[in-house]
């Protein structure tokens, strides 16, 4: 699996951080970052949850 941001639809609300903090983070301004790009296989369940939670639908996810 490969987690991809759309940074100008992300809003930065934090969402996929509270359910998947190992994969994304917030920095003091604001700015998502995607710290495990491929994420291991025992966390998939945890980022899918991540993306279709997403307020703005800015996470996407490649099989």
């Amino acid at each position: 699996m490969k987690v991809k941001v759309d940074y100008l639809v992300c809003e930065a609300n934090g969402v996929c951080m509270g359910l998947a903090p190992e994969v994304f983070d917030l920095d003091d301004e604001d700015q998502l970052h995607v710290l495990l790009p491929e994420p291991p296989a025992d966390l998939s369940d945890r980022v899918r949850h991540a993306a279709r939670s997403c307020p703005k639908a800015a996470i996407s996810l490649e099989e």
